[in-house]
This record gives structure tokens, C-alpha cells and sequence, in this order.
């Protein structure tokens, strides 16, 4: 424990990125927030949507994954994967018992917090939304395509990304990003994770507003690929502080030099890969970045 995790820090995103920047952040406990996006339509998530409806799970169980520290039956059975020839191979009994849980309850972030209790896990997770919605992106020659699974496999470049239907973000959430000292977006999948909580309103316009906290982008370890791989990193600053209704981004935070991009933004370079896996970041040495930037 460090005096900085009595800061309040918030990281928006989605996926695997999300929830390694979660886990940076366990020591933070209840102080640490991450707002999980919503949009997902592919796997057992994507599969549970089209027979049930609702908000994707796939990325706030990953989330609670990466956050267990005790390992018990809950955990092994929140983790646990179908497999065979029937209909349940390849669902996960996580998304499944969210899904159930949701079923049973007024709102799916009381859905999200029994399992965080049942788990243990102190840090918050919160959805962008609790409305269904998808990811929708309009190429440069004027195609509509919706969905997350098929705006990654994109052969043109983007115009601009939307969410439909309008949604409302869950006002937890907007608050979380109104009393936050530190906004974290990344790393993860650029349009797919980091996006989509962005082209809520009220989650830009509360990122845009709270000009007391740091607002922190950290780039990914290994490429992209799809549109994401297409832009440059300056295009992908832009169309956060776009989103966030020209909001500046205070440090970019990454392994890589960024000398061009010096006049605009304060790049800050880290070594930050797990030393077993390149193209992993590590816990300790994302907690380690975010708590000295918290000290500058």
C-alpha cells in the first residue's frame, strides 16, 4: 500500500487490457473503478445476446477474472468453459450465471456486484451502460457495418463509430469519471474496448469536465490489426479528445518513443511488458507508472 491509493482512479476500456489495468490497481480497492464496455457481439457473450438479449458480459467477467485473489469452487466455476459437441460448448459459466443473475434482478449492476461479492473483489465494475446496445462504424465510402466482430474486420478506413440505438451511460459511472484524480483509457483493442465508452455523452462530457483529474492514455505492447492497426497513434489520440469533447489527453504512456508527437502531447516513456510475455503489460510495473505520474 502506497499513500497514492487513497487516490481515485478510474480506467475505461474492455477486454483483456482492461482488466490487466484492474489488476494494477487492486491495491487501490474501492478507490480503483473501471467502466467495462457493453457493445461486445462475438463468443459465448455474442451467442448469449442473440438468445437472450441484454448487455455483453464477456469483458466484466474477464474483468472480475483478473481480479480474483482468493481462488475457490466460485472462482473455478466462474471461470469454468463448456466443452463437447451440444449447445453449451464454448460458453463460459460466467457470462451464463451474469446473464441469470441479471434475469433475477432489478438492474445488471446488481447482477455485477453479487458476483464481485461472492468473488471478493473490491474494485468496482461498472457498465458503460445497462441498456443493449452495439458498435456501429461508417467507412470512408459511406458503408454502414454494426457490430463489433465486424467493424474489426473493416478492409476500409473509418469515417466515425456510433453506438446504437442512443443509450444512456450508467450514471455510477459518470459520477466515478466526475470525482476521479486519475482517468485511465487503455491499453486494449483501440475501437472495440477503449471506444465505445467514449461515445456515450454524458462519459465524455463527465471526462471533459473533471479538469482536476490526469487524464492518461496507455498504448498497447503489441500491434493491432483490422482499422485499429491502420491508424496512427495521433489519430487515435484526436478521436479520444474528440469524443471527450476536446478534452486534452495529459500523458500518453507507452514503451515507444513518440518524438513527433512531443509538441502536442506529454509522451512518457516506460518499459512496461511482463518479463514471461512481451506482449503482456505487467501489474506491478502499471502500478508502479500510474502511481509516479500520480506523484508528479
Amino acid at each position: 500500500m502506497t499513500i497514492y491509493t487513497s487516490k481515485k482512479v478510474v480506467a475505461v476500456g474492455g477486454g483483456h487490457g482492461l482488466g490487466r489495468m484492474l489488476a494494477a490497481l487492486k491495491d487501490f480497492g474501492s478507490n480503483a473503478t473501471g467502466i467495462v464496455t457493453t457493445t461486445d457481439n462475438g463468443g459465448s457473450t455474442g451467442r448469449i445476446r442473440d438468445c437472450q438479449g441484454g448487455i455483453a458480459w464477456g469483458d466484466m467477467r474477464n474483468c472480475m477474472n483478473q481480479l480474483i485473489t482468493e481462488p475457490s469452487i466460485s472462482s473455478m466455476m466462474f471461470e469454468y468453459r463448456f466443452k463437447g459437441a451440444g449447445e453449451l460448448n464454448g460458453h463460459n459459466l460466467g457470462n451464463l450465471m451474469l446473464t441469470a443473475l441479471d434475469n433475477l434482478s432489478v438492474r445488471p449492476l446488481d447482477a455485477i456486484n453479487l458476483i464481485r461479492d461472492m468473488l471478493k473483489v473490491d474494485v468496482n465494475i461498472l457498465p458503460m451502460t445497462e441498456h443493449p446496445a452495439d458498435l456501429t462504424a461508417l467507412s470512408m465510402d459511406g458503408q454502414w457495418v454494426t457490430g463489433e466482430t465486424d467493424v474489426d474486420d473493416m478492409p476500409q478506413e473509418l469515417r466515425r463509430l456510433d453506438i446504437v440505438p442512443e443509450v444512456p451511460a450508467t450514471q455510477e459511472a459518470v459520477q466515478a469519471l466526475r470525482e476521479a484524480d486519475c482517468i485511465v483509457l487503455g491499453p486494449g483493442s483501440f475501437l472495440t474496448s477503449i471506444m465505445p465508452p467514449l461515445l456515450l455523452p454524458e462519459i465524455g462530457s463527465a471526462i471533459n469536465n473533471n479538469t482536476d483529474a490526469k487524464l492518461i492514455f496507455i498504448e498497447n505492447l503489441s500491434p493491432e490489426y483490422g482499422p485499429a492497426g491502420r491508424m496512427t497513434l495521433q489519430q487515435k489520440l484526436e478521436w479520444c479528445e474528440r469524443s471527450c469533447k476536446g478534452r486534452k489527453i495529459d500523458v500518453v504512456l507507452g514503451d515507444t518513443p513518440h518524438p513527433e508527437l512531443e509538441e502536442l502531447w506529454n509522451c512518457v516513456t516506460v518499459e512496461l511488458a511482463s518479463p514471461n510475455r512481451e506482449w503482456r503489460h505487467d501489474r506491478d510495473k502499471l502500478q508502479q507508472a500510474v502511481e509516479n505520474l500520480l506523484s508528479d
